[in-house]
This record gives structure tokens, C-alpha cells and sequence, in this order.
């Protein structure tokens, strides 16, 4: 996962994330765009990297189906979408903090949670919409004219669950980031002092070990 080890600590709070993410999921339902699921994805890149981010997106989006019963051919589109949320996420510089952090991720957020609805239009408007209509996907149209035709097929259909998506992203990362953040940072920090005692310990008592044999 980037530049951290697959180890048992990381599968851990992988699945700790993806389940707390597939329980925000059915209980937010997606109503009018409000979807929380995506905000722990968003968390969880920041903190622990790009390609945990990743990782997560794509379990948190299959558990919760799991869960939802909303397994069908949208669900790769969705898993992926998921993950560039938590990628871009982990990207962003490791050495901001505070206000501008929390700035800088809202607006992050707010962006990918409009794009993801856009993601998902373009991913079945070729073929939903019948041929002929000022909607349709054109196949040997010019680029401009079939982008002109999907902005308007998302003008028609989704942009105000979007638009609310990208309000509940934003607002949900500048009320909640400090106190999660703040957490998931905890958490990192006392895994890897557990992960350093551990072996300095097990290198003492090794230490320790060879000494008495020596004298022995």
C-alpha cells in the first residue's frame, strides 16, 4: 500500500475504515446526494497514504453492498471512482496542518464528490439515453459535440444530487476533520510506537539470551 508494508496492523484498520464507511453507507442511502460513506474514505487516504486510500475506497464500496444488495454492472464504476477519492486524498502534501489542511481537504472532498456523480453518468450514458435526442450519445460525433450533449444529460438528470454531495462533503470535512484526523493520527502513531517496542524488545531479549549462553 504505497509506502507502507502490508502487515496485520494495516489489514486491520483497512477493514476497521471499510466497515465503518459500509455502515455510514445504507443509513445515508444516497438520499437527494447526502453520502457520508465517502468521508471516511477521504480521512483514511490522508492519514495512512495514496494507496491505502486507494485500497479503501474499493473494499468500503464492496462491503457496503454487501450489505445494500446493490451488487450490478455499476458497482466496478463506483469501487473505482471510490478509490481516486481516497488516492487524491493521500496525495495531498504531508506536511500541511491545521486550518489550511482542513481547507484544502474540503475543497479536495467537495471536487471529488461532484466528479464521482459525473464518473457515473459517463459510465452508462451511452447507452441509457435512445438514439436521436438531444441527450444521445453520438458514435463519429466530434468530441466537443458529445461532451456538449453529456453536460447536458447531466444538467437534466443529476446535478442537484452532485451539487448536494459536494455540500455534504465539504461541510462533513470542515466539522468533522480536526476530531478524526486528530484520532486516526493517534492511532497511526501508537501502532508504530507498539510496532518499534516490539522489536527493540525482542532484540534486548535476544541480546540478553546470547549473553548467558556466552557465559554458560
Amino acid at each position: 500500500l504505497g509506502n507502507r508494508t502490508i502487515d496485520a496492523k494495516t489489514m486491520t484498520m483497512l477493514g476497521l475504515l471499510a466497515a465503518v464507511g459500509a455502515v455510514l453507507r445504507p443509513l445515508s442511502a444516497g438520499t437527494a446526494g447526502v453520502e457520508f460513506v465517502f468521508l471516511f474514505i477521504i480521512f483514511g487516504g490522508r492519514v495512512f497514504g495514496a494507496g491505502f486510500g486507494f485500497a479503501l475506497g474499493s473494499v468500503t464500496l464492496f462491503a457496503s453492498a454487501l450489505l445494500t444488495g446493490g451488487f450490478g454492472p455499476w458497482l466496478p464504476f463506483q469501487m473505482l471512482a471510490a478509490s481516486w477519492m481516497g488516492m487524491i486524498a493521500g496525495s495531498m502534501p504531508s506536511r500541511l496542518r491545521g486550518r489550511a489542511e482542513l481547507v484544502i481537504l474540503a475543497v479536495v472532498a467537495a471536487v471529488c464528490g461532484f466528479l464521482f456523480g459525473q464518473l457515473m453518468n459517463l459510465s452508462f450514458w451511452p447507452f441509457v439515453v435512445g438514439a436521436g435526442t438531444g441527450l444521445s450519445f453520438e458514435p463519429g460525433a466530434p468530441i466537443l459535440e458529445n461532451l456538449h450533449r453529456f453536460v447536458l444529460f447531466s444538467l437534466a438528470t443529476s446535478l442537484g444530487w452532485d451539487l448536494v454531495r459536494t455540500l455534504v462533503l465539504a461541510i462533513g470535512v470542515a466539522l468533522l476533520g480536526k476530531p478524526v484526523l486528530a484520532a486516526l493520527r493517534r492511532t497511526a502513531r501508537r501502532a508504530s510506537f507498539s510496532a518499534s517496542f516490539s522489536a527493540s524488545s525482542s532484540e534486548s531479549f535476544n541480546t540478553e539470551q546470547r549473553s548467558r549462553n556466552h557465559n554458560m
